[in-house]
């Protein structure tokens, strides 16, 4: 079998030409490392945090996928040209997992001894876990890898373009409770976008990016990522910053929020 390669060993950057690449995401996989940059520039904590809690810990290697589905061309009244029917892949995780539990992530997992990493890792596990058709998705380019504790992992993106999207569902209840292809600029309006923050290691404050769309709220590794790519993209329109919730109080909200809308998802 293949050996298990370390993050360190994937070079991030394109994987095609720009010619296969909808022009609104060239911005992005033209230069990666701007997504790093992003969540660097917000401050620290988020770096800070991580390197404390994974500090002399070995850390294991996992994928996400990152699939955009929508028109190929851009909008050119919409900054970075995000056209208006963009959609990005997200799941909820369920609730009785032991970490991340009910929490919104993309698909991904751990990578398996013998499958390329990370692009095979990530397809794999977004197939696992939503039914996802990989024949009808186009690899568009890896992002540099973060740390995610308390997890223990370096996690790296995979961008892809869902070219033919198929059905999607939660393949086993035990860990997704639901799958959602939630629109991107309703993701990334002013009224979706907020702060978190809360209390760890007994004091640290932790505030990061996060969103509000459907019941669904999007924190953490995931919405911290969002936000960097769409500063990297150029997708960001104008939001409040200083809006800044506790974080246990916008978890309530978004319960209360999906319990009256049910589950559209």
């Amino acid at each position: 079998m293949t050996p298990r390669p370390e993050t360190s060993e994937v070079v991030p950057g394109a994987l095609v030409d720009d010619a296969a690449i909808p022009p609104w995401l060239r911005a992005l996989t033209g230069n990666v490392t701007a997504v790093s940059d992003s969540v660097n520039n917000r401050g620290g904590d988020r770096t800070r945090i991580a390197a404390m809690l994974m500090s002399g810990t070995k850390r294991r290697t996992a994928a996400v996928l990152v699939l955009f589905a929508g028109s190929w061309d851009a909008d050119p009244d919409y900054p970075g040209g995000l056209p208006a029917d963009v959609e990005v892949l997200l799941l909820q995780r369920a609730s009785t997992l032991r970490q991340h539990s009910g929490q919104v992530a993309f698909p991904g997992g751990a990578h398996d001894v013998g499958e390329s990493f990370p692009v095979d890792t990530a397809l794999r596990e977004a197939t696992e876990e939503t039914a996802l058709d990989p024949a009808g998705v186009d690899v568009l380019a890896t992002l540099p890898s973060f740390p995610v504790p308390p997890s223990g992992f370096d996690v790296v993106p995979v961008i892809g373009y869902w070219r033919n999207p198929s059905d999607v569902h939660a393949v086993d209840p035990a860990e997704t409770a639901h799958v959602a292809r939630v629109n991107l600029r309703e993701l990334l309006s002013a009224r979706s976008r907020f702060q978190v923050q809360r209390k760890v290691l007994g004091g640290s404050v932790y505030k990061g990016p996060a969103f509000m769309v459907d019941g669904l709220l999007v924190w953490g590794f995931t919405g911290g990522l969002i936000a960097a790519i769409s500063d990297a993209a150029g997708w960001d329109v104008p939001w409040d910053h200083s809006d800044v919730r506790q974080l246990d109080a916008a978890i309530a909200a978004a319960e209360r929020s999906a319990g009256v809308e049910g589950s559209p998802r």
